[in-house]
């Protein structure tokens, strides 16, 4: 195939092969590995179609540079499908979701009972018993975590004074949801949470 290119002076003939001889061969040389510019393709293991089965026995390839699946190491843990991880999302975008639920973790600790939906009192749950952890701690990275986390002050200061003495002995489920009568008007289904 011939490509026709047009100059000021006079009209010339490029071809392919006069193009790639005026090219310069690459060779990379190391002092161990030498590669070629010519691409082979790889011989196929067997004629036949062996189906999905991984290819790393021992016993059909003792070497394992002979595997065509390659192994993913991660540690022993798989990673597909986030099945049963999910967040309660309260109907709300991130970022009020997060404050609702400090707002109620706030409230919490400060009341030490509170009427909430069920969901919110399920959710808010887990924030609660990690801050009753970081009390339980008490060094001075965890009081500045719960300080920026729950809303006042003297809430944190009071929660590390306290917590040491009333859960010292627990090893979490520091509170109780106990469910009530449906909310009036959308019979939302209510809960009180209240720390134990």
């Amino acid at each position: 195939m011939a490509i026709a290119a047009t100059s000021s002076s006079s009209a010339t003939t490029w071809s392919m092969a006069s193009l790639a001889s005026a090219l310069p061969t690459p060779s990379l040389r190391c002092s161990k590995l030498r590669i070629s510019s010519t691409f082979q393709s790889p011989k196929p293991l067997f004629q036949t179609f062996i189906g999905l089965t991984p290819i790393s026995n021992p016993l059909l390839f003792p070497d394992p540079g002979l595997a065509l699946f390659p192994l993913i190491d991660n540690g022993g843990r798989v990673s597909a499908m986030r099945h049963g991880r999910r967040v309660p999302k309260l109907n709300r975008p991130p970022d009020q979701r997060r404050a609702l639920l400090r707002g109620l973790t706030t409230q919490l600790l400060k009341h030490g009972r509170i009427l909430t939906t069920r969901a919110r009192a399920r959710a808010v749950r887990k924030y609660v018993d990690k801050m009753i952890t970081l009390a339980k701690e008490g060094s001075l990275h965890k009081r500045r975590q719960a300080l920026g986390f729950i809303y006042e002050k003297q809430i944190v200061h009071a929660l590390f004074a306290e917590v040491p003495n009333r859960y010292g002995e627990r090893e979490g489920g520091y509170t109780r949801i106990i469910r009530t009568l449906p909310r009036r008007g959308d019979n939302a289904s209510m809960a009180y949470i209240e720390l134990v």
